[in-house]
């Protein structure tokens, strides 16, 4: 080959690789953490993967081509969730998807520069993992789970649901900062509403049953559980003894119902994880979480289950059914 030729050839080559680089790139399948406190047999939990997977679909990525999905489930174990969490964070990925209010803390205590996604936290701002809402400032931004004045009107139902109700036990987690803002919340509102409470602390299924009994030993009790992973863990538990004790309870998620629960009022968090997936595609696509606005809950949904009602003896008001989304029968 004459030197001209040679020369040619090589640098058509060389013009050729960045192009070939770039193709490479783009065909390299992206990694995502995701990072859950429940358990994988959880329905709420499912329910809200199934979102973030279609949310992603919905914006071009496959699952096995394009996209590389590695899930840790802690199942309500804060010491396997720090294990968890140092395991993803170890796959450098390029996003992290932080489930629950716990998942989000212990994220950050692990990594400040991989991008992390959360689909439902609780108080991201008290707890110090985000400067403001409106710019997040770090490696995380998302979706919050609620806004506190909801605390408020699980109460308020329960009197609608419920008049007869003078004392309210609140089942919540001794140690989080999103269960003590509910519950500062729930004291605020029950000075007007004439209830009195008193906390039940969910450390174990033995002193939670111990707890609900003991207080079910007085008349015109009531139940509120709020938003915490050990009430989705013991969902069962305290809806059974809901029953048994014959005490009117709210709680945060329609599956509660599903076992037998009386009524819930919480925000749409399937639709949320979807959000999610919007955000973790923008994320991969070059934005950066400090730039992207947390976003508090826009719906909320009512459930009642009529068959429970009835079986408390207790007849729904006509406002109460006309608010709700769905009335199981």
């Amino acid at each position: 080959m004459r030197r001209r030729d040679f020369l040619s050839a090589v640098a058509g080559a060389a013009s050729v690789l960045p192009t070939m680089a770039r193709a490479q790139e783009r065909e390299r399948p992206r990694r995502i953490g995701v990072l859950m406190h429940t358990t994988p047999e959880e329905p709420d939990a499912q329910a809200r993967m199934a979102g973030f997977l279609q949310g992603l679909q919905q914006r071009g990525w496959e699952v096995g081509r394009t996209l590389q999905i590695e899930t840790r489930w802690s199942s309500g174990d804060t010491t396997r969730l720090r294990n968890n969490a140092a395991e993803l964070v170890a796959l450098s990925p390029d996003v992290i998807l932080a489930g629950t209010g716990p998942t989000l803390p212990v994220l950050l205590q692990v990594t400040r520069t991989i991008p992390i996604v959360f689909a439902q936290a609780v108080d991201p701002i008290g707890s110090g993992s985000i400067k403001s809402l409106a710019k997040p400032g770090g490696n995380a931004t998302g979706f919050l789970q609620f806004e506190y004045d909801l605390a408020g009107k699980w109460l308020e139902m329960l009197k609608d649901i419920a008049p007869q109700v003078k004392r309210v036990a609140v089942c919540r987690a001794f140690d989080t900062s999103g269960s003590a803002g509910q519950w500062a919340v729930i004291q605020a509102f029950s000075r007007a509403a004439g209830v009195e409470l008193s906390p039940v602390d969910l450390r174990s299924g033995v002193e939670i049953e111990r707890s609900i009994t003991e207080f079910a030993q007085a008349p015109d009790g009531g139940l509120i559980v709020v938003v915490t992973t050990p009430a989705m863990i013991h969902r069962n538990l305290i809806v059974s003894l809901a029953a048994k004790h014959r005490l009117p309870a709210i709680y945060p998620y329609r599956s509660f119902l599903i076992v037998g629960g009386l009524m819930s009022y919480g925000p749409e968090l399937v639709g949320q994880h979807r959000l999610a997936a919007v955000y973790v595609d923008r994320i991969i696509k070059g934005e950066k979480p400090a730039d992207l606005p947390v976003q508090a809950p826009t719906k909320y949904i009512l459930t009642i289950n009529l068959k429970t009602a009835n079986a408390l003896g207790l007849t729904v008001p006509p406002t109460l059914l006309a608010r709700a989304d769905e009335v199981i029968e």
